[in-house]
């Protein structure tokens, strides 16, 4: 660690049960003065970040930091992820679409938030790379911007009309498909506080692609070994440069923090609204909230690929290309 004095750091991370204890200082960063900044809702920051760069740590979806990254970002993850899910589930087909199968929305029109919305890309890969989904004949129609400006959408990405949301265009009919929550109609509008006021939650006319989609996770996690990243943690390159120290200290603040929060998990507390979902993960990959490059190497490895399959990357990179390796 430096010998200089605390090194003040603008910091965007939301709270969750285990980074609860490092954002209420009960879990200091070696070395580091934190100022954490409230952004409601915490995708709002990762568009302030790779459009601004205006924290010196911050939450990121992985496929948006990836893109910006590829385009020049000044800032690099470091292999603490933050959000953990599957992703067969939450993607869902009106009852009069015509539809038995991933397979069958091929020809057909689905909706996502932005094409390069984290959840769209797993989805879209486990149906391309496990159910043979042409992806390219689906047209994917958009209701927000990409969070990375520069990115050249392909043809096959269509925006919504002026005034039309997901929800609106589902309702319709012109829609066939669209991911829920906040990745399509759980939400309308740009990323802002209340804007899942504008959103739906699934009406019973709407059904799931993938039927029991927990028997489905289970058996791909023990197939591919991949648990689905979500949400990692960037830090500025120059700060990197000044104090080669800063991404261990941050890593291992990070896990401390974790680790307190799996204790609470296993004594059976109540920490989070996000608690079952865990204790569920638990029970299918172990760690929920695994850390580090090696414990998360094919699903670090799996987002590329299917970044680079979706025309999101223009070329195939190395992990040491987008990540800090705290234990090197």
């Amino acid at each position: 660690m430096s010998n200089a004095a605390s090194l003040p750091l603008k910091m965007a991370i939301a709270t969750y049960g285990h980074t609860a204890a490092l954002k209420q200082g009960k879990v200091p960063i070696a070395g580091v003065t934190p100022d954490f900044v409230e952004v409601k809702p915490i995708i709002a920051a990762f568009r302030r970040m790779v459009r601004d760069v205006e924290f010196d740590v911050c939450e990121m979806a992985p496929a948006t930091y990836m893109i910006a990254r590829e385009a020049g970002a000044p800032f690099k993850a470091l292999p603490i992820f933050i959000f953990r899910r599957f992703h067969h589930a939450g993607l869902v087909y009106r009852d009069d679409a015509g539809i038995r199968g991933p397979k069958d929305l091929e020809g057909k029109r689905a909706g996502v938030r932005a094409y390069s919305v984290t959840t769209g890309i797993w989805t879209r890969g486990i149906m391309s790379n496990d159910y043979g989904v042409d992806n390219s004949k689906i047209t994917w129609v958009v209701d927000d911007e990409e969070h990375v400006r520069s990115l050249v959408l392909p043809p096959n990405v269509e925006q919504a009309a002026e005034g039309k949301s997901l929800v609106d265009l589902m309702a319709s009919g012109y829609l066939s498909a669209a991911f829920t929550d906040n990745a399509g109609i759980g939400r309308a509008g740009a990323p802002a506080d209340g804007w899942q006021a504008g959103g739906r939650i699934k009406p019973p006319e709407y059904l799931e692609m993938f039927q029991d989609a927990e028997k489905l996770e289970a058996a791909w996690f023990k197939k591919t070994g991949i648990y689905p990243v979500h949400g990692l943690i960037v830090i500025k390159d120059e700060l990197m440069a000044k104090h080669p120290w800063l991404g261990k200290a941050l890593y291992d603040a990070f896990l401390e923090s974790k680790n307190l929060y799996l204790q609470q998990l296993a004594a059976g507390e109540s920490v989070s609204d996000k608690d079952e979902h865990y204790r569920a993960m638990a029970r299918i990959v172990g760690d929920p909230l695994p850390y580090g490059i090696d414990a998360n190497r094919p699903s670090i490895e799996a987002m590329m690929n299917y970044c680079f399959q979706q025309g999101l990357l223009k070329k195939r990179f190395a992990i040491d290309d987008m990540f800090i390796n705290p234990g090197a």
